[in-house]
């Protein structure tokens, strides 16, 4: 490719780059040009719904129905007000549109976008003014109509409350009176809201119609709520609180202790609470009134059930009362006769004082054990507690118990379980000297030619270990500790004679009888008299193993297989 050519693809490249970001500009400075132009004219029609023909329309309304001075005042404060927002407001925002439109022109976007901004903030302001003026003059020009709705469902209301009243007028004993009063009020409400319905005094009627609609709210739940009132504050609950008081008496003449529940402290407040409600709904205030109660009859509905965790604890305490003191009276007998034979059992298996620092420990514990159970009864007996506290403490008390048992019930197997090694050394003792003797006979009732070095060391040793036991045996005090060592050293010396020599004659006889099996071959073959020759001479040396296995290697040339066989029976 040429230079030129080069050249001319270079500028051609770079004019087509400039022509794209020229492009792209143009492009977005007409994008934001649209976007500018459209929020303009969307501002300048939220500005012209401001003073909407509905807030023209409405203010028109209210001129008929001025007829006090009041309503006139009223009316010229709003006439003002929205001369205001015509003339002032609307005004404002206009002038400020046009500075916009300028800004747009001059294509000054950085500065227009702050100007949008304020004249949007401005607008929402003016059209809120706007319409909170039209909702209060609505208050005015829609009240005939909406108050006489509201009046007719009120008035519905009302007559299903009389009616209701009328039919059970025996559950409202109690508030006759202050209910019958209420109802001349609210008819004179009624009256009320008629003459100034005439008078087209409509400020004032919202008032009534408010007053009325509280008035009969009220009612409603007196009369929904009164009955249950009634029925649970003068029947329910003082039955309640007069069986519980008789209860407390008779549990408490049998010994309970029911100061922790509070109930006379109780039952008075519950009482004065009662009062309070009573001359409160005398008044038809009822607020709060139905939850109290409840709360109140839900608190002695759980006295009962305190009534019976008294009954169940005294019982539990009885129970545990009687088993932990036969428990620790048992326990503090074993231990003081275990403590009279401490010195013997210390002297004669050479304990010090740590090794029996348990037993001391025991008659310590059992000894606070004494005293706690005493100082719960002493409370029981006094009623300084209540059964459900006592019981608590006497189970616990019953679980510290049951471990100093189990404690005591070490320390006897341990204690104990020394004169029972004792005894076991002395009966073992005797087995191994008897094991020993029996591999002594053994060895002497086979003939052999001689007994291997090996078995003379490890029966010296047996017999030493023997006579090491016998002399710990012999010992006061006995040391338990190194007569278990001795035991076990002797027990398995003397097992490993007994096992070396039934090893020694199993195999000079699996030996013998290998020779004579391969006597019958020796004519024939001269390489199993060779083999059994040697046999013969390890055999007379002591050497029972070396001599078996020459012979069987012997025959092995003649019969193939007999030295697994022999091997086999050998092992077995």
């Amino acid at each position: 490719m040429s230079t030129e050519l080069i050249i001319i693809l270079g500028v051609f490249y770079y004019i087509l780059t400039i022509a794209s970001i020229v492009t792209i500009l143009y492009l977005m400075e007409n994008r934001g040009k649209k976007k500018y132009r459209s929020q303009i004219n969307e501002l300048e029609r939220d500005k012209n719904l401001i003073i909407s023909a509905g807030l023209i329309a409405e203010l028109n309304k209210v001129e008929p129905l001025v007829c006090n001075s009041d309503m006139k005042h009223t009316l010229e404060i709003w006439k003002k007000r929205f001369q205001t927002m015509k003339e002032e407001d609307v005004t404002r925002i206009t002038d400020n549109l046009l500075e916009a439109e300028e800004l747009f022109n001059k294509k000054d976007f950085k500065n227009l976008k702050g100007k949008l901004s304020d004249i949007e903030l401005d607008i929402y302001y003016v059209k809120t003014k706007a319409n909170f003026l039209l909702d209060e003059i609505k208050e005015i020009t829609l009240s005939e109509e909406k108050n006489r709705d509201t009046i007719t469902k009120l008035k519905a209301l009302y007559r299903e409350i009389l009616n209701r009243y009328h039919t059970h007028k025996k559950d409202y004993t109690l508030v006759n009176s202050p209910l019958e009063l209420q109802f001349e009020n609210v008819d004179k409400l009624f009256a009320a809201f008629e003459a100034s319905m005439e008078k087209k005094a409509y400020q004032e009627v919202s008032k009534i119609v408010k007053a009325i609609d509280d008035v009969i709210g009220n009612l409603k739940l007196v009369i929904e709520e009164a009955p249950s009132i009634i029925m649970l504050g003068k029947n329910v609950i003082p039955k309640k609180i007069s069986d519980i008081s008789n209860i407390t008496k008779k549990m408490e003449k049998e010994g309970y202790n029911l100061d922790y529940l509070n109930i006379p402290y109780n039952i008075t407040e519950s009482s004065k609470k009662i009062t309070d409600i009573f001359q409160r709904l005398n008044v038809l205030n009822i607020e709060d009134s139905i939850f109290e109660l409840k709360t109140m009859l839900d608190y002695f509905d759980s006295i009962y059930n305190d009534f019976d965790k008294e009954r169940i604890a005294r019982k539990v305490y009885n129970d545990f009362s009687r088993s932990v003191l036969l428990k620790i009276t048992k326990l503090s007998k074993i231990n003081q006769a275990l403590l009279r034979k401490l010195n013997d059992i210390k002297y004669s298996y050479d304990l010090n004082d740590e090794d029996v620092e348990i037993v001391f420990q025991i008659r310590d514990e059992l000894s606070l054990e004494r005293e706690e159970y005493d100082t719960i009864v002493d409370s029981g007996r006094n009623r300084v507690s209540s059964y459900s506290h006592l019981s608590k403490e006497m189970e616990l008390l019953n679980v510290k118990t049951q471990r100093t048992e189990e404690k005591l019930e070490v320390a006897l197997r341990t204690l104990g379980s020394l004169k029972e090694d004792e005894l076991r050394a002395r009966e073992q003792l005797d087995d191994m000297k008897s094991i020993l003797n029996q591999a002594k006979v053994q060895m002497k009732s086979f003939k052999l030619p001689i007994i291997p070095d090996h078995y003379f060391v490890e029966l010296a040793e047996a017999t030493e270990a023997i006579a090491n036991m016998v002399l710990e045996l012999e010992k006061t005090p006995i040391s338990i500790k190194v007569l278990n060592t001795r035991v076990d050293t002797a027990r398995d010396l003397v097992l490993k004679v007994y096992n070396t020599t039934k090893e020694i004659i199993k195999t000079a006889k699996m030996a013998e009888t290998a020779i004579v099996y391969g006597n019958r071959y020796r004519p024939s073959n001269s390489e199993v008299e060779l083999g059994l020759m040697k046999a013969e001479k390890a055999f007379f040396h002591g050497n029972f193993k070396g001599s078996l296995e020459l012979a069987i290697n012997a025959i092995n040339v003649i019969e193939p297989g007999i030295y697994k066989k022999l091997m086999d029976e050998y092992q077995s």
